[in-house]
């Protein structure tokens, strides 16, 4: 087992047997949506589709990019791409680099296309991959296009993990560059690009310069759910390195609320997916409202994929019923209609949206 390969296999069973979400919520409890009395429309007549990146999903779910790269990903990835298929779900794949490293490892990401051949899936690469560091030479379009020819993907995704990359052992921390990078691979590769964070937040001008660059579609991955500084805490522990233990803990909470990153990219022009932290339906509706196009989950889904096909679809069944409800109590038939629900932020989210200029 190579390096990457093994990170990747303790990456899995730190993230589903331990505590590493973060302290801080997602800003979810914050906002609420004001119940209609009078909704003025059948359950039957709500149609919970959208249009992302030019393909239809039957929900505004995302399978958020999760794992790949050892043997036991192989089996996840089935599952949760089997759920993809059966729910109408688009899927985001785990970093692909260590396929790169191992060509042997590809079959634990092409897994996913085999059992959703009608998925909209999504390549995925970190972005210190795209810029020169200390060992590898960076990633070249035509590498990044054999990522995504590897599952059939539908678009690519590169990561902004910067916090994770700024604590892990064996992080890479060389970020000059980045977004002439991404700029570079949004024009070269044949897929749509997606920018997304990945537990700390994107912010207004970030998303903008994104944008400029050639993104088609902004993930925000805020505070509120996983946080991959804890997950490299306890990996640091456990390799003796108590500078990378020690940062964990104390940049545990880092970053923007996903609630408040949502607000910061939702007029910016492009589709939003709003992942950190959903755990309900309801949340999803509110991330909606908001301004969101869909709503990534991660943690949650790995954690059911773990018991099996049934668990993992006994989950999104409870979950999309808890959004269909949330959209029946606003009057809201449509994802898209939840923007015009009438709403009240207050706590801390409204705090925030208040310094940046989003409440009066």
């Amino acid at each position: 087992m190579n390096e990457v390969e093994a990170r990747k296999l303790e990456h899995l069973e730190v993230a589903t047997t331990l505590d590493v979400n973060t302290h801080r919520g997602p800003g979810w409890q914050d906002i609420h949506l004001l119940h209609q009395p009078l909704p003025e429309l059948d359950v039957e007549e709500l149609n919970l589709s959208i249009e992302l990146l030019g393909r239809r999903l039957r929900y505004p779910v995302v399978i958020s990019a999760m794992t790949g790269g050892h043997e036991r990903a192989h089996e996840l990835n089935a599952i949760l791409a089997r759920a993809a298929q059966r729910f109408g779900l688009a899927m985001g794949l785990g970093s692909q680099r260590a396929a790169l490293k191992d060509p042997n490892l590809a079959y634990t990401y092409r897994v996913a296309r085999e059992q959703a051949p009608d998925a909209l899936l999504i390549a995925n690469i970190g972005a210190a991959q795209l810029i020169p560091q200390s060992r590898p030479q960076p990633l070249t379009v035509d590498q990044l296009q054999g990522l995504v020819e590897m599952i059939g993907a539908d678009a690519l995704a590169i990561h902004l993990n910067w916090l994770e990359e700024a604590i892990q052992t064996e992080g890479d921390r060389r970020a000059r560059g980045c977004l002439e990078a991404i700029e570079h691979v949004a024009h070269s590769i044949r897929v749509p690009l997606i920018v997304k964070e990945t537990g700390a937040g994107l912010s207004r001008p970030v998303g903008k310069r994104a944008i400029e660059a050639g993104a088609a579609a902004l993930d925000v991955g805020g505070v509120g759910g996983t946080s991959f500084a804890a997950v490299e805490a306890i990996r640091a522990e456990r390799r003796g390195d108590a500078r990378g233990a020690r940062l964990g803990d104390v940049f545990r909470d880092w970053g923007i609320p996903t609630a408040v990153a949502v607000v910061e990219v939702a007029d910016l022009g492009r589709p939003v997916v709003a992942t950190g932290g959903l755990r309900t339906g309801l949340d999803a509706a509110k991330a909606l409202a908001l301004g969101a196009t869909a709503v990534g989950i991660a943690r949650p889904l790995l954690q059911a994929a773990v018991q099996g096909d049934d668990a993992l679809a006994a989950w999104l069944t409870q979950f999309l019923e808890e959004l269909r409800v949330a959209m029946f109590l606003t009057g809201s038939a449509r994802p898209e209609q939840l923007r015009q629900a009438r709403r009240v932020i207050t706590g801390e989210t409204a705090a925030w949206l208040q310094q940046l200029g989003y409440l009066k």
